[in-house]
């Protein structure tokens, strides 16, 4: 037997002994089972299971995704740097019910409040205040079952910005449903469950974040 032909076979007779299933883009599963084919697949970086659906992420672009990632976590930690009793967290998994458990690129919420907390093994268990996205690839399902999730569980804000269309969609809860604000005569997005949160909309877009933290510097 060569050695190519030996190695092939020890890799199939490898995967036949596996006893748990690699997690697949698609897959329908619980919580439980979800994390569980999470937690034996190894070379999945980040993956959501949200309407009972795994999404598998793929690769980060930096302009569409890192970039802009940055300049919001840079609003919103200025923001968490004036109030002690907000926590931050980039790409946190949460639990939020037996169907969803997502991987937000930023969430926030008030330590304080009892709407969130973080299990013995570390995840964050509830709905947190504010869920942002950054959605370049994954609009279909951000706008969409993501969103109903976080509406269905009690999410107060949801914040997403629509890089290639460049676009940004804040939706706040009311009577259980979302509406989405509207920006002011100077393009201003306010938070209505943090007071002073306000979003400079165009220097956003335009990558001036300068711009972006004296608007917040403003209002605080």
């Amino acid at each position: 037997m060569s050695e190519v032909t030996a190695g092939v076979l020890g890799m199939v007779l490898a995967d036949s002994s596996r006893t748990i299933p690699f997690l697949e883009n698609g897959d329908r599963l619980n919580q439980a089972e979800f994390e569980r084919r999470y937690a034996a697949s190894p070379d999945v970086k980040k993956a959501e299971l949200i309407e009972g659906v795994v999404y598998v992420a793929s690769p980060l672009r930096f302009t569409p995704h890192a970039e802009p990632h940055s300049n919001l976590v840079t609003w919103l930690g200025l923001y968490k740097a004036n109030h002690p009793n907000l926590r931050i967290g980039i790409e946190p998994t949460v639990r939020l019910d037996n169907d969803n458990e997502p991987q937000p690129d930023i969430v926030m919420f008030r330590a304080d409040s009892g709407r969130t907390s973080v299990s013995e093994d570390g995840y964050l268990v509830g709905s947190p205040e504010l869920v942002v996205e950054i959605s370049a690839s994954t609009t279909s399902y951000d706008l969409h079952g993501k969103k109903d999730a976080f509406e269905r569980n009690g999410v107060k804000e949801y914040l997403v910005w629509r890089t290639f269309d460049q676009e940004i969609d804040w939706f706040v809860l009311g009577d259980g449903r979302y509406q989405k604000l509207s920006p002011d005569t100077n393009g201003l997005l306010r938070s209505r469950e943090f007071q002073g949160l306000v979003l400079d909309v165009p220097a956003l877009l335009n990558g001036d974040t300068g711009k972006v933290v004296q608007a917040l510097q403003n209002a605080l």
